[in-house]
């Protein structure tokens, strides 16, 4: 069994522990506690004690709780053992708030000392989306979304003012009276408000066809319902 601990300099107690075993040339480490300051030192005794038949190290990190910049100079040690040594070392199970930490680093959530395959290897899997790259594509997505919407507000603004004056002048109401007009037609239509004033507008015109059925029969509801 191996185990180190360490005080943090808040005097809180085991801050960092690690736990171990090693079996037949592979130690196994179970960090648990928090990676801050002197979780480097931490980690580097527990190495130096390892003994020297050991030829393979695996940490499991899932006991870790919380993560700051500290933890980057952890996994430096860890980089730095794996090549003196010439030996494996793998860090996984990484959860919660150290997990995130990886993510912002852009390091390997699944394992971030994980060497990248020789070209004549097999082809990787792809590795799974991480939360970042799923919050920013969802953040992309609204953003395409509301350019659209503007977009679309920006092109109907003047039909849809052409609408409006049409109605100022058959039924001698204000500007806002006329758009509450188009606003209640589409809602008891449900016909989109520009479709609505592209409809009255074209019906203006000499040969320009009526209004639908189910569109002229809202418009006069509405009428009804905003100016009575």
């Amino acid at each position: 069994m191996i185990s180190a601990a360490h005080t943090s300099l808040t005097g809180r107690l085991n801050t960092l522990v690690i736990d171990g075993r090693t079996e037949a040339g592979r130690a196994e480490l179970r960090p648990r506690g928090e990676l801050v300051h002197g979780c480097a030192k931490v980690l580097d005794e527990t190495l130096t004690a390892l003994p020297d038949g050991v030829r393979r190290v695996e940490l499991d990190m899932s006991a870790v709780v919380f993560m700051d910049t500290a933890g980057l100079q952890f996994l430096e040690v860890l980089d730095s053992y794996s090549r003196r040594r010439r030996i494996p070392v793998s860090a996984t199970g990484w959860t919660g708030q150290p997990r995130r930490i990886l993510e912002l680093a852009g390091l390997d959530t699944t394992d971030p000392l994980r060497a990248a395959p020789h070209p004549a290897g097999p082809e990787p899997a792809p590795p799974a989306p991480s939360a970042v790259a799923l919050e920013r594509a969802e953040q992309l997505h609204l953003l395409r979304a509301e350019v659209e919407q503007l977009r679309q507000a920006i092109a109907s603004r003047p039909v849809i003012d052409q609408a409006r004056g049409i109605l100022m002048a058959a039924h001698s109401c204000t500007s806002e009276e006329a758009w509450t007009i188009l606003r209640t037609t589409s809602q008891l239509s449900n016909t989109k408000l520009r479709t609505i004033a592209a409809a009255l507008t074209a019906g203006t015109e000499s040969d320009g066809p009526p209004p639908p059925e189910e569109v002229r029969t809202a418009l006069r509801t509405a009428v009804r319902i905003c100016l009575n």
